[in-house]
């Protein structure tokens, strides 16, 4: 056992075994070998504070395991770079913070995690405990994310936001463009974007390509941007809330304006680097947007006995399409209980935009007392909705002149916040191993 603490031959010194030191063990010793069966291998070193190849690992399952696409090893190891430079940047916001004497406290840590849990766990943090342990991640993982977050927003509200000045002028100016493009589309896009130099360049888009294949193989938008994107953005998943294409950089708008809602495009390049967008969704500006209406909704379903004939199937349904064409209102709906011992519940307050994107379209063009087509299948039922109510959102109002200063202030502050960045990495000692 001792022979696992030998100190270097011409350095050997004796010690006397006394009762704080039974074994006799010389004050300074060398340990050979890895001292931590768990191979805690640092892999990098930030101005002194050591990150270890656990660090990434449980940073990059928190990645993976929101993938429903598995991941190769080559992608795996691509993917354990991009976490150890997520890690680094991470560490200089919180040494930054320390530094100006904005540490963040270790209560408000504890504060965002219970919300995380309950917000996916039923206000349960032990069971999130277990979770991220089971997918070979830890709580102390998401923590470190989470005091990096708030170590950020610190050194933002203390060096960047109280020197950010947006005139009424400016404001107004935007308020009268709004009003002058009423009716026309403005879009809520998710973001991952990245910067890059001359230099960084081809780094960057293998980068971005990498994450664009992960992407469209089923990984989760969210998850990769709070990971990787370098926009303020990331800590709310990308979502840049609605916007106007008109406000973005020219690649970026022509791409939008051509992408339905759910679609993903990119990597494009734009001043500064480059980006992903994800369409959450798009609306009119100043307008209503009719999927906003509430409706009141009757469904009426029928099933069949398991084994069904397709062509016995095909006849139970065209029977079906053909009784509902006789209702003639939504008081009429119970009477398919006894006509065809269907099931009839009725949906009240259903936003339109909560239904498929198919029926939406149909709904939104019948009119009281009518019904969808019959949907579904021999193997899940098929039904139709009638419509029996429906609440037409009012007319959207413009936006205030408080909500337009921050939408130009959270803008500026996002370009500055990307170049303190870099000045803490130019000013940074790192030794990679």
């Amino acid at each position: 056992m001792a022979a696992g603490f030998a100190a270097p031959i011409a350095a050997q010194t004796t010690a006397v075994p006394t009762s704080n030191n039974p074994l006799g063990i010389p004050e300074n010793f060398t340990v050979y070998g890895s001292d931590n069966p768990n191979e805690r291998t640092a892999t990098a070193v930030v101005n002194g504070y050591v990150i270890t190849g656990t660090d990434i690992d449980q940073r990059v399952s928190l990645v993976t395991n929101a993938s429903e696409a598995e991941v190769s090893d080559e992608e795996l190891q691509r993917l354990r770079l991009q976490v150890l430079r997520n890690l680094i940047d991470e560490t200089l916001k919180i040494q930054a913070a320390a530094a100006l004497e904005l540490p963040v406290e270790p209560a408000q840590v504890e504060q965002t995690y219970e919300q995380l849990a309950a917000q996916n766990f039923g206000q349960n943090p032990q069971r999130m405990d277990e979770y991220l342990v089971s997918i070979g991640s830890s709580p102390a993982a998401l923590k470190r994310q989470i005091e990096g977050e708030l170590a950020w927003e610190n050194l933002l509200r203390r060096n960047i936001t109280p020197f950010i000045n947006v005139s009424a002028d400016e404001v107004n100016d935007v308020l009268a463009r709004l009003e002058a493009s009423r009716g026309t589309e403005e879009y809520r896009l998710g973001e991952i974007y990245m910067n890059a130099t001359a230099e960084t360049r081809d780094a960057v888009l293998q980068n971005m390509q990498r994450i664009m294949e992960q992407l469209q193989q089923g990984g989760s938008f969210v998850a990769y941007a709070r990971q990787f994107s370098e926009a303020t953005t990331a800590v709310v998943g990308g979502d840049t809330g609605f916007l106007r294409l008109g406000t973005l950089p020219p690649a970026m708008a022509d791409a939008a304006r051509q992408m339905q809602p759910g679609q993903l495009v990119g990597p494009l390049e734009i001043p500064g680097g480059f980006t992903i967008i994800y369409l959450i969704d798009k609306q009119q500006v100043l307008t209503a947007d009719p999927r906003d209406a509430m409706l009141s909704l009757i469904q009426i379903s029928i099933a069949f006995p398991e084994g069904t004939r397709e062509a016995d199937a095909n006849a139970r349904i065209d029977e079906f399409a053909s009784f509902v064409q006789t209702l003639r209102s939504c008081s009429d709906a119970n009477s398919a209980r006894q006509v065809l011992g269907a099931s009839v519940v009725a949906n009240e307050q259903i936003q339109a935009r909560q239904l498929p994107e198919q029926l939406q379209n149909i709904l939104l063009n019948l009119q009281v007392g009518q019904a969808t087509p019959p949907f579904g299948s021999p193997q899940d039922g098929v039904r139709v909705l009638m419509l029996c109510g429906r609440d037409d959102p009012e007319d959207a109002g413009a936006p205030t002149f408080q909500s337009v200063m921050n939408s130009i202030e959270e803008e500026r502050i996002n370009k500055r916040a990307q170049r303190y960045l870099r000045d803490l990495r130019n000013d940074a000692y790192i030794e990679y191993n």
